[in-house]
């Protein structure tokens, strides 16, 4: 391999690793580190799984977003109690530093 070809080759290959790493700071725009990222997915699986195992709460229709720790709940409950307890178990699970709750609470149909 010749000089410029070497030159060449360390370009491309300076040029491909700052776009992958561009690349994955776009999944997560908005946070502080990947951690973080990592972090929110948990919290939201978390927050998910204690919903379906309450008899009070549908997990089906609450949907559960997690942005550096503050949980947002939006989706659709059946009773102002529902809404609450959704709230609550939200609250309770780790790393939670705050809950926000949009759920509407809409009479069944």
């Amino acid at each position: 391999m010749n000089k410029h070809s070497l030159i060449v080759a360390m370009m491309v290959a300076t040029g491909v690793v700052t776009l992958s790493t561009m690349a994955g700071c776009a999944v997560t725009s908005g946070q502080s580190s990947v951690g973080q990222y990592v972090d929110d997915k948990t919290i939201t699986a978390r927050v998910k799984t204690r919903m379906a195992e309450d008899p009070m709460v549908s997990a089906m229709r609450i949907d559960v977003t997690t942005l550096n720790g503050t949980v947002q709940l939006s989706g659709f409950a059946t009773s102002s109690s529902e809404k609450a307890k959704a709230g609550e178990i939200a609250a309770a699970v780790p790393d939670v530093k705050s809950v926000r709750n949009d759920i509407v609470v809409r009479a069944p149909q």
